[in-house]
C-alpha cells in the first residue's frame, strides 16, 4: 500500500481493515489518516473508481466502517470517524491518479531532496513505468521530469478554474448534477423577486 494512502504503521493496519469493506461496496479507499490529539479523528476519503461519490454513499460507507471498526477495534483511544470525498483539489495517492489527472496542475512533495528541492509544482504528464511525469517551470524553460512514485510524500491537485469546470462538466455528463436546482438562484441573480 502506498504511503500516500496511509503513512504510519497504524494507518496502514486500519487501511487493511477498512479497504476491503470499501472495495466490496464498489468504492476505493483514496486516503486514510488517524489524527491523534485531545479528540482523535479517523479521516477516511473514499470515491467511486470513476469518480463522483454522493453524500448518501459516504453515509452508507461510514455506517459499514463503524460496524467493522467496532468489531476489529484497532484504535485504543476514543475517536471520531469522518468519511469524505476527495474533493475537487483531491490528493493523488495512487499511481493511476497521475494518468487520470494528466494535464492538470499539481503540487508534489518528495521524502528526500531531488536535485536540491523537495517541492515541485507543475502540470501532470502521466506516468512512465513507476515514475510520475510533471512539467515544471524553471525560468524560461519547462522541462518534464520523472519522479519515482515511491519517493512521493504528498501530491495534490491545485484548485484552478479549469479543474472546477472539468469536474462539474463530468458530473453533469454523468447526471450527477440536477441543473433545475440552480433555477431559483438564477432568478434571484437576475433581480426578480421570490
Amino acid at each position: 500500500m502506498s504511503d500516500l494512502i496511509a503513512k504510519t504503521a497504524l494507518d496502514k493496519r486500519i487501511a487493511e481493515i477498512v479497504g476491503p469493506v470499501i472495495e466490496d461496496m464498489g468504492f476505493e479507499l483514496v486516503r486514510l489518516r488517524l489524527m491523534s490529539g485531545k479528540n482523535a479523528i479517523l479521516q477516511i476519503m473514499a470515491d467511486r473508481p470513476e469518480g463522483g461519490i454522493e453524500v448518501d454513499e459516504l453515509a452508507t460507507i461510514s455506517t459499514a466502517l463503524s460496524a467493522t471498526l467496532d468489531v476489529e477495534d484497532p484504535i485504543a483511544e476514543e475517536y471520531t470517524l469522518e468519511v469524505s470525498s476527495p474533493g475537487i483539489d483531491r490528493p493523488l495517492t495512487r499511481l493511476k491518479d497521475f494518468d487520470v489527472w494528466a494535464d492538470y496542475e499539481a503540487r508534489i512533495e518528495t521524502e528526500e531532496l531531488i536535485d536540491g528541492q523537495r517541492r515541485f509544482k507543475g502540470w501532470l504528464r502521466g506516468t512512465e513505468d513507476d515514475e510520475i511525469l510533471i512539467e515544471i517551470e524553471q525560468g524560461a524553460e519547462t522541462p518534464t521530469i520523472g519522479l519515482k512514485f515511491e519517493w512521493l510524500s504528498d501530491a495534490k491537485l491545485i484548485l484552478t478554474d479549469e479543474l472546477i469546470r472539468e469536474v462539474l462538466k463530468n458530473r453533469k455528463d454523468k447526471g450527477q448534477i440536477d441543473e433545475t436546482q440552480f433555477d431559483e438562484v438564477e432568478t434571484l441573480m437576475d433581480g426578480e423577486e421570490e
